[in-house]
């Protein structure tokens, strides 16, 4: 599968997580090496900005220090974990199709040449609501902010 149609290339900006994971995981099940750029771009809708954060810091509290489960706070690591979620990844399936995946923050110069995949479906354009960024919600659980955010 090194062929380029094999590769797909989805900007995240400004396209809701759940829509967008539950694309990219139709396309890896069907074989396609998928790259998603922006990741801390991506938003998520809610009622309020205060909710949305109280409820993942809720569920940061599950588990135990060291023994997990261990909960992502970067917002590449909190789309990469969405799209595992809808993949079948604990069969051999799902994981050859988990491995096809890489999620990037910013824009890496070796995937400027690719087209870049558009999802209509998936854009926050048609959002009635409040929401809130991957970046800003990864910021209030704890993410100390690896790469600079435009």
């Amino acid at each position: 599968m090194s062929n380029t149609m094999d590769h797909i290339v989805v900007d995240a900006s400004n396209h809701i997580l759940g829509r967008l994971a539950s694309f990219v995981a139709k396309k890896l099940l069907e074989g396609y090496r998928v790259f998603i750029v922006n990741a801390e771009k991506a938003v998520i809708s809610c009622t309020s900005k205060g909710s949305i954060v109280e409820r993942w810091k809720d569920f940061l509290e599950v588990g135990r220090y060291r023994a997990g489960p261990f909960h992502p706070r970067r917002p590449d690591r909190i789309l990469l974990r969405a799209v595992r979620g809808m993949l079948p990844y604990r069969t051999d399936r799902g994981r050859r199709a988990y491995k096809r995946l890489k999620v990037y923050i910013g824009f890496p110069e070796e995937l400027k040449s690719y087209k870049i995949l558009e999802i209509p479906e998936a854009k926050a354009d048609k959002l009635r609501c409040r929401f809130i960024t991957l970046a800003e919600l990864a910021k209030e659980i704890g993410w100390m902010g690896g790469k600079q955010i435009e």
